[in-house]
């Protein structure tokens, strides 16, 4: 994946968890990155520690507080990042949320929010870096997850989102491929991040129940980490992908070969 090295690629949710994994491994390929996140603390030392693992006088990440849920702040994320490097290269929607809940006890003000964060924010930046990414004939990488070709009882909405962002993943592939912009996506089995004791209200306890019961639910035998996603999302926005678009690969350990439970 020697080829990312001078690429510019924007990493949407790189404060922490896979975002900042892909951004770290992305750094060490020498990609130059535009960052955002919500927590300025964590991007800062995600910016940091990009510096330390790059090339010798590497150029500095752009760093971009954001919420994406905000037009003005997508539109600005998009500028800043064009200004400051004057192409884009890859774009990875990874930024995303999830909330426990069914049909019975979903309310419309968790399903708007996950839907928002989930998917209208990465159409909308989508949207703004695909003129960016066919002037360079980029790609794209879309975060997802088994829960999107599969369904999972009681995260509804997550399961819909990501349905949807697979589908978006598909379509706009297909759309761009003759101009040269590869579009895929990684569905993502769990992932011990810890990201789930914030996004649903997890205890420590419980969180550590899920990640035990997990272990057996992948036909390896454990959890993923952040690293192993990393890895398969150079690997798509790399050209040793060249011919692959449209895909939607699983990093799960086998998880949607079974019936999911």
């Amino acid at each position: 994946m020697n080829d990312l090295n001078g690429k510019v690629a924007l990493i949407t949710g790189a404060s922490s968890g896979i975002g900042e994994a892909t951004a770290i491994l992305f750094a060490r390929c020498g990609a130059k990155l535009s960052l955002t996140g919500r927590n300025e603390v964590n991007l800062q030392r995600v910016g940091d520690e990009c510096v330390r693992v790059g090339p010798a006088n590497p150029e500095r990440p752009l760093l971009v507080i954001a919420e994406l849920t905000r037009e003005a702040d997508v539109t600005n994320l998009v500028d800043a990042t064009v200004k400051k490097f004057g192409r884009l290269d890859i774009l990875v929607n990874n930024a995303g949320t999830a909330k426990l809940g069914t049909i019975e006890t979903t309310s419309l003000e968790q399903y708007d929010h996950v839907m928002n964060v989930n998917v209208r924010s990465a159409f909308h930046l989508t949207m703004l870096c695909v003129p960016h990414l066919i002037a360079t004939r980029g790609n794209i990488v879309n975060v997802s997850s088994v829960g999107g070709t599969r369904p999972l009882a009681g995260f509804l909405v997550a399961c819909m989102s990501k349905s949807a962002m697979d589908q978006m993943t598909g379509c706009t592939a297909l759309e761009l491929a003759s101009k040269g912009v590869r579009v895929n996506s990684v569905n993502r089995g769990v992932i011990d991040t810890g990201s789930l004791t914030r996004m649903v209200g997890m205890s420590d306890e419980e969180y550590a129940k899920f990640i035990e019961h997990h272990k057996e639910t992948h036909p390896l035998g454990r959890v993923g980490d952040a690293d192993e996603m990393a890895q398969a999302i150079a690997f798509l926005a790399s050209n040793s992908a060249s011919f692959i678009t449209g895909e939607h690969l699983h990093v799960d350990g086998g998880w949607h070969a079974t019936c999911l439970r």
